[in-house]
């Protein structure tokens, strides 16, 4: 059952898939109808899920569903999976790959290699207040007050103490 975003609770548990470089508006519009769609026959095990999407800054693809309407199970998270194995290769994508990390250059979104995030910060191109995206959130709520934050906030912070 898809219902609008916004109207997910704080709670709601959610997935961020990450792209390795910005979607153009067809691949934007072609991923709203393909994941309302999914979203629409979400099921757990027959039961319906309360779920809903958002595509954020043209780089991030966020799932969300309600679990204090239905617990997700295993079977309809590899369910949704599989949409976004589909996505790649649709688009030649890389949505998996959670050695790259993305941050902002003042209104650019930069994704890069692990390599390189860590090279930047020797070379002081990026700092503890650069924004990063701390895709390892796990709610809603988190998604609004812990995903977009100055890297000394987030799980990016250990790699400035080295």
């Amino acid at each position: 059952m898809y219902v609008d975003f916004n109207d997910l609770p704080n709670t709601a548990r959610i997935w961020v898939y990450q792209a390795d470089r910005e979607l153009n508006s067809t691949q934007v519009e072609e991923m709203q109808k393909a994941l309302k769609d999914f979203i629409e026959d979400w099921t757990r095990h027959g039961e319906d899920l309360k779920g809903s999407f958002a595509i954020l800054h043209n780089h991030f693809i966020v799932i969300g569903v309600d679990e204090s309407f239905n617990q997700v199970s295993g079977c309809s998270i590899d369910a949704s999976t599989h949409v976004f194995k589909r996505f790649e290769e649709q688009f030649g994508l890389d949505l998996f790959n959670k050695l790259n990390t993305a941050f902002r250059y003042g209104d650019h979104i930069n994704v890069v290699s692990m390599s390189d995030f860590q090279k930047f910060i020797r070379e002081e191109r990026i700092t503890e207040e650069t924004t990063v995206f701390n895709n390892m959130v796990q709610t809603k709520g988190e998604l609004s007050n812990s995903w977009e934050v100055p890297a000394a906030q987030s799980w990016h912070s250990r790699y400035f103490n080295s």
